[in-house]
């Protein structure tokens, strides 16, 4: 028969084993990511995926989500890339020779196959936590134009997005297309330094907000609208491990944000107020069902640790 000591020593690295098998569960669900997509427009978005120089690609790089729809991709701790929805596009059987009708990424297909979306589109941008950096970054950005609203939201961290439709007010010398399909950046439109931050102005000294940029950040005030937008278009978040980016949120939750199609594109300050009414009400809803399901799952694992260290402290006492 084992001596106590031996039964004793037996337990004690049953215990190490268990625990750290149980923590091992832990720290792997604290180190993947999901983001769900969901589609409120009125027909088929494309949304096309771009892991940046380092990144792993995610197990596809484009695909079609039907309106109401909602797909989920995971992602690993440290990634860093972009999405972004294409829309009017026409694919042959996934055979390549389509295109779209904006945020084409040149692919011909669903599949972007690592190329990024023609301007104007409206990009999601993210940097994941991992290794020394504890917080995740993610934007909304209008620099390279806008073509579709979009919301970005994570259960206990801040929303952003732009919910108006910029396609209805963009001015005559910025529209993309004849259809009202897209709104370029004065820098696409123009190709000048100073609308570009290039040249003499590439440095937050010498390049500041356009008048265009400007009325883009009246419009969507917490989305970046030329490069130096910094202060007030990047958010950080920590603890969450599930994103949700909805492409066309629904309108009636932002009513004081949207104006008559008729109404010219905003100036300075004209729509602040109404849009920061939209980004305190309808952009500060948390996470779907999918990061409370995450957050359970995280619980549920702290508490089978628990149970069992008071378990094994029981039968130690015991003896």
């Amino acid at each position: 028969m084992a001596s106590p000591t031996t039964l004793s020593s037996s337990i004690r690295c049953a215990v190490f084993v268990i625990v750290s098998f149980f923590q091992g569960l832990v720290v792997a669900g604290g180190v993947t990511f999901t983001f769900t997509f969901t589609n409120r427009c009125g027909g088929t978005v494309w949304p096309g995926v771009l892991a940046n120089s380092g990144s792993p690609p995610l197990e596809t790089t484009g695909f079609a989500l039907a309106s109401g729809e909602a797909r989920s991709l995971a992602a690993p701790a440290g990634w860093s890339g972009r999405f972004w929805a294409r829309t009017g596009c026409s694919f042959d059987d996934g055979a390549s020779g389509g295109k779209c009708a904006t945020g084409d990424c040149g692919s011909g297909e669903a599949e972007c196959h690592g190329a990024g979306a023609a301007p104007p589109a409206t990009l999601v941008e993210f940097t994941l936590a991992g290794g020394a950096n504890k917080e995740d970054y993610y934007d909304v950005s209008l620099v390279d134009g806008y073509n579709v609203p979009v919301v970005v939201e994570a259960a206990g961290c801040p929303a952003t997005g732009c919910v108006v439709d910029l396609n209805e007010r963009c001015p005559p010398e910025l529209r993309a297309s004849a259809a009202g399909q897209g709104c370029r950046s004065a820098c696409e439109a123009f190709g000048r330094p100073e609308y570009c931050c290039s040249g003499d102005f590439g440095n937050p000294d010498t390049c500041h907000p356009s008048a265009y940029a400007q009325a883009f950040k009246s419009a969507c005030p917490r989305a970046y609208s030329y490069a130096y937008d910094d202060a007030s278009s990047t958010f950080t978040c920590s603890g969450s491990a599930a994103y949700s980016v909805t492409f066309c949120p629904r309108a009636g939750a932002t009513p004081s944000s949207l104006k008559s199609s008729n109404d010219p594109i905003p100036r300075p300050g004209d729509v602040v107020d109404s849009a920061q009414v939209a980004a305190d009400t309808w952009l500060a809803s948390l996470a779907t069902g999918e990061s409370d399901a995450a957050t359970r799952m995280g619980a549920a694992s702290l508490l089978l640790q628990a149970a069992l260290a008071a378990a094994v402290m029981s039968l130690l006492l015991s003896r």
